[in-house]
Formats: C-alpha cells, structure tokens, sequence
C-alpha cells in the first residue's frame, strides 16, 4: 500500500481507529495530518507519528470551524473521517433525544459537512472514507441510535460515491475493537464484553485498531472500489 507523495488528513485522527489509520498512511509513505478538538490529543498523537506528520486543533462539529481547518491544509489526497465520542446505549425507556441528536451531530452530520468542505480540495484519483459500524448489522436492546446512525453513514457513502465521483467514497464497518470508544464503561464490564465478543466471534479474538487501519488503507489504494462498506469484524454478524 505505497502512499507517497500523498497527503492524508485524519479527521478524528488523535486515537483509536483514527491514530491507527495515521500511523499506517505515514509508514505507507503518506504525509499525515491529524485533527482533533484538543491540543493535548494533537500533540500526543503527534508523538507516536514520525517526523513530517502534523496537526490541527479544531471543533469537528462546527462546520465552518472544520472549513476553515481543511482551506488551510489546502489540497489532500484522502480524507478519513473516524470522529466519534464514546458510545452509549439507549434503551427505549431511557431515551435522551438531545444526548441521540449530539450522536448524530459528530457522526454523521459532522462527516457530512467535513465531506462537502473537502471535496473541491481532494486530488485527481483521490478518496474519502467514513466510519460506521456493525450496529446497524446485528443491533441489540438499546442500540437504536448507534444502529440508526450507522445505516445512515452507510446510505451517505453510497450517495456521496454516486454524486462525487470520480472522488472515491467508501465506508469502514468495524466490529468490537479494544479501543477508547468504550472508556465510558468500567473497566470490568469492558473486559468482559471483550471476552463475551471474542468467544462470540469466528476469528476467535477481539478486534484491534490495527485491524480496521487496514481496511482504511485498502480504501484509499484500491483505486477501482467506490461506494463500499468493508466490514471487519471477525466474522461477528455471521453467528
């Protein structure tokens, strides 16, 4: 997966997935910009890439902060977009509309204006990647908002491929990965969901960021898949 002479911007690109997804463009060769919405994530992020890589501090759900951020940076090759705060189930009895309109507003609404601010910018043969997930696959009780967030990043992907081609616009699934996404959840009871999925799970392990980075590097190389969803998972929605 040779990546150079090409620029990568990582929106959400200071830890988990989004880090993974840095640290494997730049061995690829890429120049590597990260973003995020803290100064601390920015600067620790940018200790573990290599030299050449930078940052940006910036408000991934403010639209015209996020502009402004990538008319900055100028012209890139590949956009990823991987921001997400922790996850929280929602049971039907327990709903908090505002809290499922705050999910909304970083995952798919913040990747939708990121996507309509860096299109005039990607290069000829470039591509754009978003996140979702396998929610919207196998949901469980209390997994509405997740689920429904992820189908609608899926249904944006196809959309976005048909309208911005010759942009490539493709999509990564994740499954349960150890990652920071479920620091909101004690670590006993995120240990065990660790153990519950990887017994559950074909592959016969949990997940790692690592995992997925791949899939995000396929997406920007493979220069003849648009409009896909790459699932990986273990073989988890199989069972």
């Amino acid at each position: 997966m040779d990546l150079h002479g090409q620029r990568v911007v990582v929106l959400g690109g200071t830890s988990g997935v989004g880090l993974a997804v840095a640290v494997g463009a730049a061995s690829a060769g890429a120049e590597v910009v990260v973003v995020s919405s803290r100064r601390s994530s920015v600067d620790k992020a940018l200790s573990a890439l290599p030299d050449g890589a930078t940052g940006r501090v910036a408000d991934l759900s403010d639209p015209s902060t996020v502009r402004g951020v990538l008319e900055e940076i100028g012209e890139l090759d590949h956009l990823v977009y991987t921001a997400g705060e922790s996850l929280a189930l929602m049971p039907m009895a327990e709903l908090d509309v505002e809290q499922a309109r705050q999910f909304f507003g970083l995952r798919l609404f913040g990747a939708l204006a990121a996507v309509s601010a860096a299109a005039p910018l990607v290069r000829t043969g470039g591509s754009i990647t978003l996140t979702t997930g396998t929610a919207k696959d196998r949901p469980g009780a209390g997994w509405a908002v997740p689920a429904s967030i992820c189908g609608a990043v899926e249904a944006l992907t196809k959309a976005l491929a048909v309208e911005l081609a010759p942009i490539r616009v493709n999509a990564v699934s994740p499954g349960v990965l150890r990652s920071p996404l479920w620091a909101g959840m004690s670590e006993a009871d995120r240990e065990q969901m660790y153990r519950d999925v990887a017994a559950a799970t074909p592959a016969g392990r949990i997940g790692e960021v690592g995992d997925a980075a791949q899939a995000y590097l396929y997406c920007m190389t493979q220069t003849f898949t648009t409009g896909t969803v790459l699932t990986v998972d273990g073989g988890t929605v199989l069972v």
